[in-house]
């Protein structure tokens, strides 16, 4: 039997394969620009494409691709062989460090966000080292940025880079003044849970929905749902079972380390979690994971569903994206330590995280905000859209004793130079998990739990850093011209908890007295996208984002234009398929059973002058929904032509929110309505008990 440590990363171009098939001096150059950014030079450029061709060819590649995240949501990659022409005919294999380097993509079709004008063709790839090039389906794929023309990021993977730059900048200062020297780089790490639904495939071809949205536009609930919670943590099933062995196999192949597999609280849905990686690593590493994820499901005669809300009455998928942050010299710096002076650096980064939240609330809410996890957000799976952090009852004492300079009565009555309480053998299980928190401490990390499954991670993992990177400066700013720095730094962080505490909320986010709370607290309840994406644009945001290279301005208003767009061309495609199985299928199918009962009334009356209550009031009722239906088809019609009318994408999207997903709304609830009076095999399509049920 093949072993897992046999294969593990054999697709990969890792570490392993660069010492491997490097010279000495062409492996340390390249750790370095790797390590520390140094700038690649093209000799070594040159050396490496040379290794990485042989080794990929080795594995039956005949081709090689730049990998990269354009503005879509999804992956894009172009294939170019390595065959080049020889004088006799045949053809050789070649790849230069120049082809390795930088690749010259057609970007007049990717979202730009009035970057550049549509014949403004030209794009190019820079091949980003510090993520490990792969192989798939006989192509070498090098993960790569992209950007315009004119050095515009048009993608996500630079401004996460930039992100993750500016908090290692940041971050180092404020190590420097606890006397950390050794320290040469600090870096985010996320380990995102990937939630996902598995249904038949042959059902899905049936639903013109779930081809064209990946979400069911109508559907009534079935007898039973998640009511029993019998599907979370269960039995995994044996046809889910051989899916999630061979995906596992798969990725392992491809040096993605998948860890956790089970069953969520949904039928039909599940979850598989990886070990943490390099921010930028889990970023390519989660998109990857999610398109081998659809393939896999193929093989099996399964669909994967990574929309947020696939179906409405059940639990939604999300992607908890859990961010914490280390040296190179190992030390979780959100991990409290044993001494003094280690709790109160754990509490200068802590406090420097929940201002962060506070401060920026807006910039992490519109970063999950998508037409598909406005559906999500605010239901009984799902965090509500007002941000808020739990920290637990424990370290929320700590934090109070702090604020009113008292020692921490939980723990030992040693007080710190600082006046502060030193942390008790602060376990990472103290409290309980928060499931209903958006921005939960989870020991020695943060968990933010509002993504959608269908998210990239780029987005919020940006906005994330930017905004600790911010506080960071601001902390440092200030330390550093400290005349008394513990003083100071107690100050600090008595300040902070005073100012920022309206953030921390322990409690029931799913209570509406909470959302109450909330909003005497002054906090933001951005609940659509059409709500939040425009604050990208606030000053406060922009002059932040931009102060530390994250964003140009244009970049920023670009980003909001595009993912405005984003929301109203798929709510706008929603809108057009659901006329569409109104008018061809729903509608048809439900007049024709009405009518075949119609015209069993009338024989049956015929024949014996029966009063036929119950098929006469079946009939009335469902001829009234068909009447029903065919309103709200027009009416939705209407609201989607004169969509078209309005230009600017804020508008639109507020239009979007506030006629057509209403409009939606009441053409599914005649037609959902209609479903449960008509007979199974009347209805066009496979019902929810069909799909929840039939894997």
């Amino acid at each position: 039997m093949e072993k897992v440590t046999d294969y593990f990363g054999s697709m990969v171009f890792d570490d392993r394969i660069m010492k491997a098939t490097l010279s000495e001096k062409v492996y340390k150059s390249l750790k370095r620009t790797i390590d520390r950014g140094t700038p690649l030079d093209i000799s070594v450029a040159n050396a490496v494409a040379a290794a990485m061709k042989d080794w990929a060819i080795g594995l039956g590649a005949t081709h090689y691709t730049h990998w990269f995240q354009p503005m879509t949501g999804v992956t894009a990659e172009k294939h170019d062989s390595f065959i080049s022409p020889a004088p006799d005919g045949r053809v050789i294999m070649e790849f230069s460090g120049k082809e390795l380097v930088k690749g010259e993509p057609d970007a007049s079709s990717f979202p730009s966000g009035g970057l550049r004008a549509t014949f403004e063709a030209r794009g190019y790839t820079a091949w980003d080292p510090t993520s490990y090039a792969f192989i798939k389906d006989g192509t070498l794929y090098i993960p790569t940025a992209f950007c315009s023309y004119t050095g515009e990021a048009l993608d996500k993977k630079v401004p996460l880079l930039r992100s993750m730059e500016a908090i290692n900048k940041q971050a180092l200062r404020i190590l420097r003044l606890f006397g950390s020297d050794k320290v040469k780089s600090v870096k985010t790490s996320v380990g995102p849970e990937q939630e996902y639904f598995l249904v038949d495939r042959d059902m899905w071809k049936k639903r013109k929905d779930l081809i064209m949205t990946g979400r069911t536009l109508f559907g009534a609930m079935p007898p039973k749902g998640q009511e029993m919670d019998d599907h979370y943590f269960g039995s995994i099933k044996p046809r889910v079972a051989e899916y999630m062995a061979d995906l596992d196999k798969e990725l392992w192949k491809l040096g993605i380390l998948a860890k956790t597999k089970h069953n969520e609280v949904a039928p039909a849905q599940h979850e598989l979690a990886p070990i943490y990686d390099t921010t930028n690593i889990a970023a390519d590493h989660n998109q990857l994971t999610m398109e081998v994820m659809q393939k896999v499901a193929q093989r099996h005669n399964l669909v994967c569903l990574l929309h947020e809300k696939p179906f409405a009455g059940v639990n939604g998928s999300g992607k908890h994206n859990n961010w914490s942050i280390s040296t190179d010299q190992g030390e979780n710096l959100l991990s409290p330590g044993e001494t003094p002076a280690e709790n109160a650096q754990f509490l200068l980064f802590l406090v420097a995280v929940i201002k962060a939240v506070d401060d920026y609330q807006d910039l992490l809410r519109l970063s999950v905000a998508t037409a598909g996890n406005d559906h999500r957000l605010g239901a009984n799976e799902a965090p509500p859209a007002v941000i808020s952090i739990f920290l637990g009852d424990e370290l929320t004492g700590v934090l109070e004793a702090i604020e009113k300079d008292v020692p921490y009565a939980g723990g030992k009555k040693e007080k710190m130079k600082l006046g502060v309480d030193v942390l008790p053998q602060f376990s990472k299980d103290t409290t309980d998990r928060n499931r209903t928190s958006p921005f939960a401490f989870t020991g020695n990390k943060f968990e933010f739990r509002m993504l959608g499954s269908s998210n990239s991670i780029s987005c919020a993992n940006i906005h994330l850093n930017a905004a600790v990177a911010e506080v960071l400066r601001q902390f440092a700013d200030k330390l550093e011209k400290a005349k008394d720095f513990n003083k100071s730094l107690h100050d600090l962080i008595r300040k902070t908890i005073k100012e920022h505490k309206r953030i921390i909320f322990n409690g029931n986010g799913y209570d509406d007295a909470w959302i109450a709370e909330a909003e005497k607290r002054g906090l933001l309840n951005l609940k659509t996208t059409a709500d939040a994406m425009p604050h990208i644009c606030d000053k406060k945001n922009v002059d932040m984002l931009t102060s530390h290279g994250i964003f140009t301005e244009a970049e920023i208003f670009s980003r909001r234009d595009i993912m405005l767009e984003n929301y109203i061309k798929t709510v706008n495609i929603e809108a057009a398929t659901m006329i569409d199985m109104a008018r061809k299928e729903i509608i048809p199918a439900v007049a024709k059973f009405s009518a075949d009962t119609a015209s069993a009334v009338a024989v049956k009356k015929s024949v014996s002058n029966a009063a036929c209550v119950y098929e006469t009031k079946l009939v009335t009722e469902l001829s009234q929904l068909v009447d029903d239906m065919d309103s709200a088809a027009s009416e939705l019609e209407a609201v989607t032509s004169e969509l078209k009318t309005i230009s600017e994408a804020v508008p639109a999207s507020v239009f979007v929110r506030d006629s057509i997903l209403p409009a939606m709304d009441k053409l599914r609830a005649a037609a959902d309505k209609a479903e449960t009076l008509t007979a199974e095999s009347s209805w066009p399509f496979p019902t929810y008990d069909k799909l929840l049920f039939g894997v």
